[in-house]
């Protein structure tokens, strides 16, 4: 098996943070509902918070996080646009956050659980996990407002 090192697991919370931020931006003009803006706010800073840790760590480790690409987020945004366009009712974006944390939770789980014992810093898998448990809260909120 091949076990993920701390530079990898700390690549996966700022990719997971970065994509997050970056949906609900492209959400955030497709809503003009209060509630679910405030949400999205929160949540973005909440990401923000986060993103930020990672930063701080990968500087202390000279660790170099990439953003995603142009076209990575064009796709994104696209997508967004396209299910929105179809269906831009409150429950709708509810579900589309909800898929959105589940892909992070999934992707999390998988990074944290290939990390080796070997390779851990525990300061990259505290926050791993912080994010992984920010994630699986953000879940359950979306899936209140979908019913």
């Amino acid at each position: 098996m091949d076990f993920k090192k701390s530079e990898e697991v700390l690549a996966e919370v700022h990719r997971n943070c970065e994509y997050a931020k970056q949906s609900i931006s492209d959400i955030l003009p497709e809503t003009d509902d209060e509630k679910i803006k405030e949400e999205l706010l929160r949540q973005h800073e909440e990401y923000e918070r986060i993103a930020g840790k990672a930063a701080l760590l990968a500087r202390e480790r000279a660790i170099e996080l990439k953003n995603p690409g142009p076209i990575k987020k064009a796709m994104m945004w696209g997508g967004i646009k396209m299910n929105t366009m179809k269906d831009d009712s409150s429950a709708h974006i509810a579900e589309m956050m909800v898929q959105g944390t589940v892909m992070g939770v999934t992707a999390l789980r998988t990074t944290i659980g290939e990390m080796s014992d070997d390779y851990a810093d525990e300061d990259v898998k505290d926050l791993a996990d912080e994010l992984l448990h920010t994630e699986e809260e953000f879940e359950q909120i979306w899936k209140k407002m979908i019913a």
